[in-house]
């Protein structure tokens, strides 16, 4: 059984309806700019649905946040969840030493991030997309993650190509996945990778019947956050 936290999806739905209200941002509005039904952002935020991959970028460009600000409401989520529980020890459990939670206390303090499995945090997404953060660093304009989807998922509902700033790249741990930018369209399977220009209109998918995993790296992204 894996001892990664998971995150029910009311707790991105709360992150995300506190971001929308910070920024003056009614629920109408936010839907209309990012082209989806009113219905589907009041269930998103109440924990009734999850936004697909592709929405839940344009909500972050709409409103003005990265994929870490993101990552970083949920480790705040998973901090208060564990608030007065004993840790198992310094670097474990809700232990003070743990490196998602705080940098490593050295002379290399903001420069350090250690992650062990039980403190990564995620972002579920619709279809059984899951980010996962595998290092916290200062900078807003970089994320590191492991990156999964289920048997069939895609980044965006129905498929459609997304555009943002920045360069994707990544790296096939198992299973499939399915590749289209632009006019290309790419299989990878375990072992190879990939990187390519996100201005370039793109979506990825996974056809096999397996859970595909990945590794990524995106750069460049600055408050566009990546496909």
């Amino acid at each position: 059984m894996s001892d990664i936290q998971t995150f029910e999806v009311g707790d991105l739905g709360t992150r995300l309806k506190e971001i929308r209200q910070r920024a003056g941002f009614s629920l109408r509005e936010l839907a209309r700019q990012a082209g989806v039904s009113p219905s589907l952002v009041s269930q998103i935020e109440n924990g009734k649905s999850q936004p697909s991959v592709g929405t839940l970028y344009s909500f972050a460009r709409l409103l003005g946040v990265t994929v870490d600000e993101l990552f970083e409401a949920e480790e705040q989520a998973q901090e208060q969840a564990h608030a007065g529980e004993e840790p198992v020890d310094e670097w474990h459990g809700s232990g003070r030493m743990n490196p998602m939670n705080a940098w490593h206390p050295s002379e290399y303090a903001n420069r350090v991030s250690v992650a062990h499995p039980a403190h990564r945090p995620q972002i579920t997404m619709a279809e059984g997309v899951v980010w996962e953060r595998l290092a916290a660093t200062p900078e807003h304009a970089i994320n590191f993650m492991k990156v999964s989807y289920a048997p069939g998922a895609t980044s965006s509902a129905g498929g459609e190509m997304v555009t943002h700033d920045g360069y994707e790249y990544a790296y096939v741990l198992k299973g499939e996945l399915i590749v289209t930018v632009g006019q290309e369209t790419f299989h990878l399977h375990e072992g190879e990778s990939f990187g390519f220009d996100c201005s370039i209109p793109h979506v990825h998918r996974n056809p096999g019947p397996e859970p595909f995993e990945g590794v990524w790296f995106v750069h460049g992204s600055s408050h566009h956050p990546p496909a």
